[in-house]
């Protein structure tokens, strides 16, 4: 029960700093001019992404788990595009992806770039054709490249966009100065990482009491617990109106988890650390691909519609790609 208890007052936590986290970060958005897209893909992706980071390293350096470092990204990533689906459900107002900025396309078709790397990597590892600068894959300064231009060519199209954008915008925080956000933003942040981080390990504790430490359900408790922070962060902006700073948070978060594996190849001094996983983690990553392509379908595209449980096509090829991966990785998975 002290496991159970631990667990929830940790979500209690992360919820409650979260909602604080999508407000500040608005506050900051409106009084900087800098876009609710700039915001959610920087300043709160790379937030809510900071306990996958701390669990990568951790688990290259001290467990020697390059597996559980991976899968957690991969999974990460997934369940990341997965959250789409609960947006998609939350915002009753219209379909998600007819209201949504199609900005987030550019984010979004860098994610394919980046994730594909990791994935062509992978199974070029697997097969043993792995390139090494000394105990760093070659990958991993293509990733870092990859993703820095993403972040340039986004702030460069957002600048674009508010340039164009002429229109008179009512203050909608007049009594909270930039200051006082980014101070208040700073604190809420630090709660949601501390909390974050703990979180994992909260939720082996309970997998062991459970008897789950080795089992699939253990892996997706934790897997979903280091996520935790993203589901707080884009469920209180859905529920404030920032629509388009939830879903740039989530995509946003699926780039800085590519660079996080970059991150972790370096750390993890025994060889390139795409060359000591299971390739079964290529399934993951290319499932990501594709749920990333059918976001971009439904951003351009722009469906109207919805047809079951409230959500529309694009949201439920979604939620069918998600079932079908933790099936896969249940079934066939290392």
């Amino acid at each position: 029960m002290s496991a159970w208890a631990s667990l929830f007052l940790c979500i209690a936590v992360i919820g409650f700093a979260g909602a604080r986290l999508s407000r500040y970060g608005d506050v900051i958005a409106e009084k900087t001019g800098l876009g609710r897209n700039w915001v959610g893909l920087i300043l709160l992706a790379t937030v809510t992404s900071l306990p996958e980071l701390a669990t990568g390293i951790s688990a290259v350096t001290v467990a020697d788990a390059p597996n559980i470092a991976l899968g957690d990204v991969l999974g990460s990533c997934v369940f990341n595009l997965g959250i789409l689906v609960v947006v998609d459900f939350l915002y009753r107002e219209e379909s998600l992806y007819s209201r949504a900025s199609r900005g987030h396309i550019l984010s979004a078709g860098f994610g394919i770039v980046l994730i594909g790397t990791v994935g062509l990597s992978l199974l070029l590892a697997a097969q043993g054709a792995s390139l090494a600068l000394g105990w760093v894959g070659a990958y991993t300064p293509l990733i870092m490249l990859i993703y820095f231009l993403a972040m340039r060519s986004v702030f460069r199209f957002e600048r674009q966009e508010v340039a164009e954008f002429v229109e008179d915008v009512v203050e909608r925080y007049p009594t909270i100065t930039l200051r006082q956000a980014i101070v208040r933003y700073g604190l809420a942040a630090v709660v949601v990482v501390a909390a974050g981080i703990w979180l994992p390990f909260v939720g082996e504790e309970v997998a062991a009491t459970m008897g789950w430490h080795k089992s699939f359900v253990g892996t997706l408790l934790i897997a979903a617990a280091t996520s935790a922070p993203e589901v707080a962060v884009t469920v209180a902006a859905v529920r404030m109106g920032a629509l388009d700073m939830a879903v740039a948070n989530l995509l946003g978060s699926n780039l800085f988890d590519m660079l996080i594996i970059a991150i972790d190849d370096i750390f993890y001094t025994k060889g390139p650390i795409l060359a000591q996983v299971s390739a079964a983690h290529a399934f993951s990553a290319f499932s990501a691909m594709v749920m990333t392509g059918a976001a971009i379908v439904g951003l351009f595209y722009r469906p109207s519609g919805r047809l079951a449980l409230g959500m529309g096509w694009i949201s439920l090829c979604l939620l069918a790609l998600y079932l079908l991966n933790s099936y896969i990785l249940f079934r066939y998975g290392a």
